[in-house]
C-alpha cells in the first residue's frame, strides 16, 4: 500500500507538472539573465512550489471540512478539471497558455519570475493543488503516507529544479516537436488518472447513499 500510494502519487504529480513541458517557458521568462541568475530563479521557483503544494497537503482537507464540502465530491470535481487539463494537453492548448502566461510576466516586467509565473500558477497550479489535495485525502491522516506525499513533492520539485538548470540542454535535446509529443502522450495518461478520481468519488457517493 505505502509503495503502491507513493508511485501513484509521484506520476499523478510529474505529469499534472510536466517539469520538461515547462522549459520553454522557463527558458522564455529567464531570456538575457546570467547563468547564475537563472539557476537562482530556478532554485527559488522550485522552492516556492513545494511550499505551496506541502501546504495544501497538511491544510487542504482542512479547508474543504470549514467550507462543508465533502472529499467524494472535491474527488469528482478535481478529476473534471484534472481531465480538462489533460485535454488541453492533448490538444496542445496547455503550451500555448503557459507561453501566454509567460509572455504576459514578461511584458509586465515581473520582478520576481520565480514566483510569478514559474511557481505559480506554472507549477504550483490549479491542477497540482487539486491533484495534492486528493492524494492527501487518500492518506486518510496516516502520517506515513501523508510523509511519503511530501517526499514525492520534493521529489517533483527536484525534478523541476534540474529541469530548469538543464533548460538550454534539453531544449535542444527534444526540440519543439518532442515536446508536443510529450506533452501529448503525459496527457493521455493524466486523462485516465482524473477518470479513476471520478469514478473513486463516484463510488464514495453511493456507498455513503447506500449506507
Amino acid at each position: 500500500m505505502p509503495l503502491e500510494f507513493a508511485i501513484s502519487a509521484f506520476v499523478t504529480l510529474i505529469v499534472v507538472v510536466d517539469p520538461i513541458g515547462l522549459v520553454p517557458t522557463f527558458l522564455g521568462v529567464t531570456q538575457g539573465m546570467r547563468p547564475a541568475r537563472r539557476r537562482q530563479v530556478a532554485m527559488w521557483a522550485a522552492l516556492i512550489a513545494c511550499a505551496i503544494l506541502a501546504g495544501f497537503a497538511v491544510g487542504g482537507e482542512w479547508l474543504l471540512r470549514k467550507l462543508a464540502i465533502g472529499l467524494p465530491a472535491f474527488r469528482i470535481a478535481g478529476g473534471l478539471l484534472l481531465f480538462s487539463i489533460a485535454s488541453e494537453m492533448v490538444f496542445g492548448v496547455r503550451i500555448v497558455r503557459q507561453v501566454n502566461t509567460a509572455q504576459k510576466a514578461v511584458e509586465e516586467h515581473a520582478s520576481n519570475v520565480a514566483a510569478f509565473p514559474l511557481a505559480i500558477p506554472l507549477m504550483a497550479g490549479p491542477g497540482a493543488i487539486t491533484a495534492v489535495v486528493l492524494l492527501s485525502g487518500r492518506t486518510n491522516g496516516d502520517l506515513l503516507l501523508l510523509g511519503m506525499l511530501f517526499g514525492v513533492i520534493a521529489l517533483v520539485g527536484l525534478f523541476c529544479l534540474v529541469a530548469f538548470i538543464s533548460a538550454a540542454r534539453i531544449g535542444k535535446l527534444i526540440g519543439g516537436a518532442g515536446n508536443i509529443v510529450l506533452s501529448r502522450l503525459l496527457g493521455v495518461l493524466l486523462a485516465a488518472m482524473a477518470v479513476q478520481f471520478v469514478l473513486d468519488g463516484l463510488r464514495a457517493v453511493m456507498q455513503s447513499a447506500a449506507g
